[in-house]
């Protein structure tokens, strides 16, 4: 199994984001003292997809940059494998979301799309799935 892992500087709205309009689920979600978000775990599927504060440093969190930092540019981007590959660009596009390549049916199959998320990063979502 691959767990990806990043950071938002606002976190409740890359939850929302990822919860309400790519269509993740919660699967922890642990919060702060003050209610703030400290470690999301969201699922698709049997993928993990782990986040947290960019104002958390530690150990682990030197190694780390937001696409803010990069000019917008990402160091790596995520595909999602869902069914309903054209339900899931509409929500996208209807919440106003960057779209860097719209739905196109792709020449190894499929269907998919690219968007950034509210923290920058970029995603694809498509409905080819390789282990198949």
């Amino acid at each position: 199994m691959l767990i990806a892992a990043t950071k938002y500087s606002d976190c409740e709205a890359a939850l929302t984001f990822l919860r309400d309009v790519l269509g993740l689920s919660e699967h922890n979600v642990f919060r702060g003292e003050a209610g703030a978000i400290q470690h999301a775990q969201l699922r698709l599927g049997t993928g993990i997809f782990m986040f947290g504060p960019d104002t958390q440093q530690g150990d682990f969190g030197q190694f780390m940059i937001s696409p803010a930092d990069t000019g917008g540019r990402a160091t790596v981007s995520l595909y999602a494998v869902m069914a309903d590959v054209s339900g899931c660009f509409a929500r996208v596009r209807d919440a106003g979301t960057e779209i860097l390549l719209p739905l196109t049916a792709q020449d190894h199959g499929g269907s998919a799309f690219t968007c950034r998320d509210p923290g920058g990063h970029v995603w694809t979502v498509g409905d080819y799935d390789p282990q198949s």
